[in-house]
Formats: C-alpha cells, structure tokens, sequence
C-alpha cells in the first residue's frame, strides 16, 4: 500500500462513489459518495459521546455501516482533534466532534478528517469532502467504484 507521500506525486481516479476502508475504526467496507462540494468528510455516527483517557479528549460512537442494514452495529473510538461548527447542504449548523483517521481507497491509504453526524436518514454513510481528496484524488462523475470492490454484506 502506498502512503500519503507517494501520493504527492501521483492522483488516483475515482468515481463518485467508492467502497472504502477505515481501518483505524475496524471499519472495512464503507461507501462513501465523493462529495465535491463538502469542504469536510463526514462519517454517520449516532450514540456519541466524549470522554477524556489519561488528559486526551476521545470520542465513542455507534454506526449502521451498511445502508438500509440497522442490525449491524460497530461500536467506535477514536482520537478527538477538535469539535467545529459545520453546515449541511440544508444550512443547518451543528457543532460536531471531529477525528483523524487513516483512509483506504483501493491501494492507497492516507490521513483524514472527518466529522461525525447522524446520517440514518442519507443513502451514504460517509462523504469525503474536498479537503481530504486534495491533491490525492482526480473525481470521474461518470463512474462508480473504480477502486474498491463491493463487499459480500451477510443477509440475516
């Protein structure tokens, strides 16, 4: 896998939406619709609450991993770097946690951040926003999961 600096050099091609990998969350199979017009990622998160270990500001959450799939539940816990003010498409503001974590998008894999937020009610669970794709990332609109395979998601 190659890391962030050698994708200084080289962009990937997208389409606008990929499975990609969180492993830092032990979340392997995401789709995440490659937003053009979001500034910041975002990843759906419900359940979630902030706590400090040994002085540092961390956050547990809760996510549905899988559109339409709300019986599939993986609990999180990552590092806060900060807490920001954000607006959606809609113009609403909320205040939201945000955490860095490595991404993966086919063989490649850097550091993002991301801000949490339910998205129950949105068909993708992540949106990676221009700040995390700049530089990295060239975004076809044409097509769709050029890097990453569909996962075989269980049926109960």
């Amino acid at each position: 896998m190659k890391t962030t600096n050698a994708l200084k050099s080289e962009k990937i091609t997208v389409g606008w939406r990929e499975w990609v990998s969180l492993p830092d969350l032990n979340l392997h199979h995401i789709k995440a619709k490659i937003d053009t017009g979001a500034r910041t990622s975002t990843l759906h998160a419900f359940s979630v609450k902030g706590y400090t270990k040994k002085g540092v500001l961390r956050v547990k959450f809760l996510i549905h991993p899988y559109q339409n799939r709300t019986d599939v539940v993986k609990e999180c816990d990552a590092r806060v770097v900060d807490r920001r003010m954000v607006s959606d498409s809609g113009g609403h503001r909320e205040k939201r946690y945000v955490i860095a974590t490595t991404l993966v998008m086919g063989n490649e894999a850097w550091e993002i951040e991301m801000t949490l937020t339910n998205r129950d009610t949105m068909k993708f669970r992540m949106l990676l926003g221009r700040t995390a794709m700049d530089g990295k990332i060239i975004v076809d609109p044409g097509r769709s999961f050029v890097v990453g395979k569909k996962p075989h998601i269980k049926r109960k």
